[in-house]
């Protein structure tokens, strides 16, 4: 038979495995969320890149139009 503190440190220990797991799917969590996260930024500078070279080839077209006109 077991006694009383056997049965407890059993107890505890499931407790603290139990609480072991859920702690790493909080980390996986943790860390999809920044994967995310640094996704969208990448995407967003990217797409400001994008912006600003559509802005320059613009300027530089008007500004070729402009000197061949004179």
């Amino acid at each position: 038979m077991r006694s009383a503190r056997d049965t407890l440190a059993v107890a505890a220990c499931i407790c603290l495995l139990g609480v072991g797991a859920a702690g790493c799917s909080t980390t996986q969590e943790k860390a999809a969320a920044q994967k995310a996260k640094s996704e969208h930024i990448l995407k967003a500078r990217a797409e400001r890149q994008k912006a600003k070279k559509r802005a320059k080839a613009k300027h530089q077209k008007h500004h070729d139009k402009q000197k061949g006109k004179q």
